[in-house]
């Protein structure tokens, strides 16, 4: 998960006491779950005033988006998918990728603590969708995009449809903790995915026989 450039506080951080915060956070909500964590645990633990952490991050949300940021496989902003000229092949690994860090129960107690509360908070929402969401959706359109250019994807698709059609039922079935969300399980939704993307024409309707009236009784 691809990170956007942190604002400026106006404060330089320690790089290594920003890293021993985040990771305590971390630790913390993937413990005890988004509720009970506190900035003073976290301070507690981490071995910092709690001041410290109010001038870096306003509140716990801002706290834990970074942490789960900084832990997530795909952190590094300078990320681009997998582009090996096998269109479906990079697409699954991506999406094997999500399903693997999904299946790792502190990411997921972090992560589903994390979307509650953006559901909650416009504030937090807003980072969310400018520091993840929309530049991992670009990564993603990206390679697309050169998938069109190479006449591996219908030119006329568009891409922000397909990036859903492609990435959001795994999302869903982790959110409702339903479905197949397993390795193979991703694969199958790019396959079938690519599939409905192909640009091939939809077969016609066929036309409906016109039923006969029975005998009258």
């Amino acid at each position: 998960m691809p990170t956007a450039q942190q604002p400026s506080t106006g404060r330089r951080r320690n790089p290594a006491t920003r890293a021993a915060i985040l990771a305590t956070a971390f630790d913390v909500v993937a413990e005890l779950g988004y509720a009970r964590l506190t900035i003073e645990k976290v301070a507690a633990r981490a071995g910092v005033g709690k001041q410290t952490i109010y001038r870096w991050w306003p509140n716990k949300g801002t706290l834990v988006l970074d942490a789960v940021l900084e832990r997530s496989v795909g952190a590094d902003e300078s990320a681009e998918l997998p582009d090996t000229g096998d269109l479906e092949a990079d697409l699954a690994h991506v999406l094997v990728a999500t399903v693997e860090e999904f299946a790792d129960p502190a990411f997921d107690r972090a992560l589903r603590g994390l979307t509650a509360a953006i559901i909650e908070d416009p504030e937090l929402s807003e980072a969310y969708r400018e520091r993840l969401d929309e530049p991992m959706r670009e990564l993603k359109k990206r390679r697309l995009r050169r998938a069109q250019e190479a006449g591996q994807l219908d030119p006329d698709v568009d891409l922000d449809l397909a990036v859903d059609l492609i990435f959001a039922p795994v999302t869903r079935r982790w959110t409702e903790r339903s479905g197949d969300l397993t390795p193979d399980g991703a694969r199958a939704i790019v396959r079938h995915a690519l599939r409905g993307l192909s640009g091939a024409a939809p077969s016609p309707p066929r036309p409906r026989r016109r039923r006969t009236a029975g005998p009258a009784h």
